[in-house]
């Protein structure tokens, strides 16, 4: 992964800010995990880690990648008790990270990788308003799509608190998006059901509700969330809303097929270890 950290003036930010995103930065670079960064920031200064985030999003838009998109974690509850929060994170979306559908990821693209399945929106129009509605959201969305998102930490053994994962880039890794765009007239997103087979095995099982009572509900959060910051949505930009199912760890060799009733199906492999295609 591309850095150019001294293309990007780092004297805005404090300097346990740099240090913490220089340490990940590293680790993405140099393909070994660090230890967590929740360490050179202060215990739960959740914006301290959007502002590490925030550095090395900059670094990476100066190293000529493209932000598409944004992605949404956190949305099960059960996830939130355990970081002891209340609320989602989000982060970007690459247009090199994504994975054709029934592609392959190159062994050793990722650190520590695992797999969960979700809703994907394409947006036709922007969101603007600090107070997004479901309405707002339903006007502004092009269509659906079934989605993979394969996350992955830069921190070592997954060893995550909120603070970790949101300087991380809410652990984005790689996403495969399916073939058949689904207007939202077509289908009701909160009542989809979802099931996913790790090599034919079923692995995950869940429904739109398990994902913060609905897909559109964390959208309308995401979208709410970046317009107050000053970045709101813009018209084609990719949302990635969140699990339906728990996620799961992925290793060479594997093979991952999803379907979300009325979406559809996706799948993407993993190659075996040697193989760097």
């Amino acid at each position: 992964m591309p850095n150019v950290p001294d293309r990007v003036p780092t004297d805005a930010f404090p300097g346990a800010v740099v240090k913490a995103a220089d340490a990940l930065a590293e680790a993405a670079r140099g393909g070994t995990a660090c230890p967590p960064v929740r360490t050179l920031l202060d215990d739960g200064d959740i914006e301290a880690a959007y502002a590490v985030q925030r550095l090395n999003l900059q670094r990476e838009q100066a190293a000529g990648r493209r932000i598409v998109g944004r992605k949404i974690g956190l949305t099960s509850l059960a996830v939130q008790r355990q970081l002891g929060v209340d609320q989602p994170d989000f982060g970007a979306l690459f247009a090199d990270m994504a994975v054709p559908e029934g592609g392959e990821v190159a062994a050793g693209r990722l650190l520590q990788p695992k797999v969960e399945a979700e809703v994907a929106l394409v947006l036709g129009s922007d969101l603007p308003h600090a107070q997004c509605t479901v309405v707002d959201l339903l006007r502004a969305t092009d269509f659906a799509l079934p989605a993979l998102e394969i996350v992955d930490s830069r921190v070592r053994d997954w060893d995550i608190s909120i603070v970790d994962t949101v300087a991380d880039n809410a652990s984005c890794g790689m996403y495969v998006l399916g073939a058949f765009p689904v207007p939202l007239t077509g289908v009701n997103l909160r009542s989809v059901q979802m099931s996913m087979t790790r090599n034919g095995e079923m692995v995950s099982e869940g429904t739109g509700a398990d994902c913060l009572g609905g897909p559109l509900n964390a959208a309308v959060w995401l979208a709410s969330a970046l317009a107050e910051r000053g970045d709101p949505l813009r018209a084609g930009d990719l949302l990635l809303t969140g699990a339906l199912g728990p996620m799961v760890p992925a290793a060479p060799g594997d093979v991952f097929q999803a379907r979300i009733s009325n979406l559809g199906a996706v799948g993407v492999g993993f190659a075996a270890e040697g193989d760097n295609r």
